[in-house]
Formats: structure tokens, sequence, C-alpha cells
């Protein structure tokens, strides 16, 4: 069987010190990689309660988890050092941002890149939404409308109207225009059926998140979904790009993999999960029956009792469950079967380095030959 190359992205980090964020760009540019995506936050996932050397290498340059950086500044500074990569967010949401300022930041960023960028649009998580007085009521019927307003956008010329239930435009302008060729793409961060059907409605690409989607079956079936309802929008299928977010944590021997496993980020990430991703595994999630992962935590809102008390019920197989784990050889051949099952753009989020300075100098050389291996 011939294999199907499959472009190979990754995601850089979105806090300080910015000379770190340029150093990851120019390993990433001259390691031969596709994209580099950064993504949109307020506050961090880590909780300050757990923010130490026990728990994180960064703890030493960061004092605080939530210094974060503006994203589309972010793109914009990073235009040049990103030479011939593609840029994107993975993701944004409406609800911080306008529809009409999103594409507008899209289409900038245009212009100061060699490729067209990439706009990640989802349905957003609370810590970005409820500390901050905002609601994130019908979620993806507020995204359907963006998605239709940030088209509109990109293709219009002169005044335009849209009139939905959470978005009124009455004779809107947007009429920069992306320079030939790089007009940019918007990819949808999909899990559920109705945002599978918004992707292939309105989408570019597809950008699920592996601790979200667990097998490559299960990657082809919401995949055909997509296509699917791309199909009977009258849309080419094949015209939406097939993409993954994939959490790996990388290391020369398995061993050394297997045991990552065990340390307090791995163990807080895994509380990231969803409970019903924790059932699929087996087992219980300690915050409840209900608690969907990532979209839901706040993690301010928790003291560090709580916290160490969460992390105690953490068990590595579900761990294991969410991100791909091994040596570059074995990941690469995990990813070559979400290939199988349609994948071709993979977004690497490196997490093992964040763990030690020996894993993060290990992990970025590691990078450079699964995305190697992917292009033959």
């Amino acid at each position: 069987m011939t294999s199907t190359t499959i472009d190979t992205g990754m995601y850089t980090s979105s806090n300080p010190p910015w000379r770190e964020v340029r150093v990851i760009t120019a390993l990433a540019r001259y390691g031969g990689l596709t994209s580099l995506f950064v993504w949109d936050h307020f506050q961090e996932f880590f909780p300050t309660a757990l923010w130490d050397r026990t728990f994180t290498r960064f703890s030493d340059q960061v004092s605080s988890p939530h210094e974060v950086f503006d994203y589309q500044t972010l793109l914009g500074a990073l235009a040049a050092p990103a030479g011939r990569m593609r840029l994107g967010v993975a993701v944004s949401e409406p609800i911080r941002r306008h529809p009409v300022l999103l594409a507008q930041a899209a289409l900038t960023l245009a212009h100061l890149t060699k490729r067209a960028p990439i706009l990640g649009l989802g349905c957003g998580e609370r810590m970005n939404i409820d500390p901050y007085g905002l609601s994130q009521a019908h979620p993806v019927d507020r995204l359907a409308e963006t998605v239709q307003i940030v088209r509109r956008c990109f293709d219009s010329h002169g005044p335009f109207d849209f009139h939905g239930t959470h978005f009124h435009l009455d004779g809107a302008v947007m009429d920069l225009q992306a320079p030939p060729g790089r007009t940019p793409e918007i990819w949808i961060a999909a899990h559920g059926p109705r945002m599978l059907q918004l992707t292939g409605r309105y989408g570019d690409g597809w950008l699920p998140m592996t601790i979200a989607l667990r097998t490559p079956d299960e990657y082809a079936a919401k995949l055909a979904r997509i296509r699917t309802a791309a199909t009977e929008a009258g849309r080419d299928p094949d015209r939406i790009v097939p993409a993954l977010v994939a959490y790996i944590l990388v290391a020369p021997t398995q061993k050394r993999a297997q045991a990552m496993l065990h340390s307090r980020m791995m163990r807080y990430w895994t509380l990231l999960f969803s409970a019903e991703h924790w059932a699929a595994a087996g087992a219980v999630h300690p915050f409840g029956p209900e608690f969907r992962g990532s979209v839901d935590v706040i993690p301010e809102r928790y003291d560090r009792a709580r916290w160490e008390e969460a992390l105690a019920a953490v068990p590595p197989e579900v761990t294991e469950y969410g991100f791909l784990v091994g040596t570059p050889g074995r990941i690469t051949a995990r990813l070559r079967e979400f290939g199988e099952a349609g994948l071709r753009h993979v977004v690497l989020v490196p997490t093992s380095a964040y763990l030690s300075l020996q894993d993060w100098a290990y992990t970025v050389p590691a990078m450079y030959r699964i995305a190697a291996s992917l292009r033959r």
C-alpha cells in the first residue's frame, strides 16, 4: 500500500517570553514543518495553584500560567519569521471577537504571510467566557452565523446585509481583500453531530483533537459525516482538509514515554479530558459524569487541595487514551493509521516538551523526524 503524504505542523506557545516563541518558530521553519498554530486565550488551562517546578519547567520563566499573548498581534509578528509556513489560530470563537473582526484580522494576516492563513473556529471554553461576564448560550448556532459572515467578508465587495439570530449587519463593509492565492481558510474544531454538519456546509478544513477523538475508526466515521454534509450542500467534499490536533508524548524509548504518563503535568492534562472520554477508558472522572473537559474547566475556581485530590485520582491508562505516546517511529505509525482514515494535515502539540529541558531538547528534533516520515 502506498502511503499518503500528511502535512505536519505544530503548536507554539502563546506565552512569554517572546524570544522563545521566535526560537520555536525558527526551529519549526528550518525543520521543514508545514504550519504553525497558536491558540486564542485570555487565560491558560493551568491553575496558578499548581504552577511550580514540580509541574513544569516553564514556571522558572513565566511567573503565572495566565500570561498570554493576543493571538492576532502574535501571528502578525510571526509572519516574517515563519517564512513559507502557514500560520493559523486553533481556535478562536465569536463570543469575544465579532465575526467581522475575525475576518479583518485573517485578511490582514494574508497580506503579511507568504501562504494563506488558517482561521480556526470553535465554540469556545468557559474559562475565557464565564469569568469575563460573557455568555456561551447557543454556541453552535452562533458559530454557524459567524462562518457565513466571515465568508461574506472574504468574498464581498461593497456593503452587505446579514440578518440572523445572533448577528445583524446592515450595509456592512469589509472591502479588504487577500492577495491572490492567499484567501484565508476556515477550519472548524468539530466533534459533535451539529458541528460536523456545520463543517461540511461551510468549512475549508476540519480540526478535531486527539483528546476528544480517540481512534482512526472514529476519525473516519466523522469525516464521512462531514463529506456527506458537504455533498448535500452542493460542495466538493474533497476540498475540505481533514486535519487533526495531535497531543504527543515523544521520547527516545517507549519506557521513557510511558513514564511521562505519571508526571503531574500529564495527570493534570488527563483532568481536561471529558467524563465521556474517561468512561470509554473504564474510569470515572473526579469532576462528575457531566464534565465536558477542557471546554468546562475554569482553573482558578479550585484551590490546590481540590486539584491535588483530583490529580491523585488519575489512572495512567486514561492519560494514554488521549495522547500519542512513544518513540518517533511509534507515533508516526499511529498517525499513518489516521492517514488511512483520511487525515491529511496533523498539528502536533509537543506536550512532552513541557516536562523538562531534556525532554524539550528531544521533542523538537523528534517532531522533525515525524514530519519527514509523514512526507514520504
